[in-house]
């Protein structure tokens, strides 16, 4: 039985209320660690790991809200923008991480500090983009959830395939699309969800971008300056 779409949008909301909430809580951690160990990257504050991590918190607090119907952001277009905004900003942190790798000396970066930052990075690329799969497919959380008949146009999940591995009321869920995000960051590659829709297919290549960059480049420095 189809539900109606303000309970659609509510039980969207809150299954993926804790992956907004787990970015908030990394760019904050940053940014506490930084202004504790006195941190600099570039000549940058440490405060300015809050202004890269600010679309989180209107993110976290619009599905807060939306798990009770409401929220401050009204529409899915709203939605991707916001989501947009993050990519951004975790885009602009990798720069000024990898302007201090090139730029800095190894004594001024120390290994903590590298693996840190990177890790906040990486964490906050799988969960945004994984995210932004789950909003982008089939016209969004709503739309999927109101449907009586799951419709896949972006992704096909192996359930897709195979209906006989999942019920017949199956449809996939934020951790789903949160899975697909991480394997596509480790591998960066598909796994066992291929995208269908070039949108899909640009998604997930940006994010395979982003993730080679700070686990190829990134890591290996801090590992270097570790062991140094």
């Amino acid at each position: 039985m189809a539900m109606s779409e303000a309970d659609a949008r509510a039980e969207g909301r809150r299954e993926a209320t804790p992956a907004a909430v787990v970015v908030l809580i990394v760019y904050v951690l940053l940014a506490v660690v930084s202004w504790m160990k006195d941190w600099e990257i570039v000549g940058l504050p440490w405060w300015c790991w809050l202004v890269v991590g600010l679309p989180a918190v209107l993110l976290a607090i619009d599905l807060v809200l939306a798990r009770k119907g409401r929220g401050i952001v009204r529409s899915r277009h709203a939605a991707l923008v916001l989501l947009s905004l993050l990519v951004a900003g975790n885009f602009i942190g990798l720069a000024v991480l990898v302007a201090g790798l090139v730029t800095q000396s190894t004594s001024s970066l120390s290994g903590g500090e590298l693996l840190l930052t990177g890790f906040a990075i990486y964490t906050a690329d799988v969960i945004v983009f994984g995210l932004i799969y789950w909003e982008l497919e089939a016209g969004g959380p709503v739309a999927r959830r109101v449907a009586e008949v799951r419709r896949s146009f972006d992704f096909q999940f192996p359930q897709d395939e195979n209906p006989e591995l999942a019920g017949s009321d199956w449809r996939p869920q934020v951790w789903d699309y949160l899975y697909v995000s991480l394997t596509n960051s480790i591998a960066f590659s598909p796994t066992d969800t291929m995208p269908l829709s070039l949108r899909a297919k640009a998604a997930m290549g940006l994010e395979s971008a982003i993730s080679a960059v700070t686990v190829l480049l990134v890591a290996a420095r801090a590992v270097n300056v570790l062991g140094s």
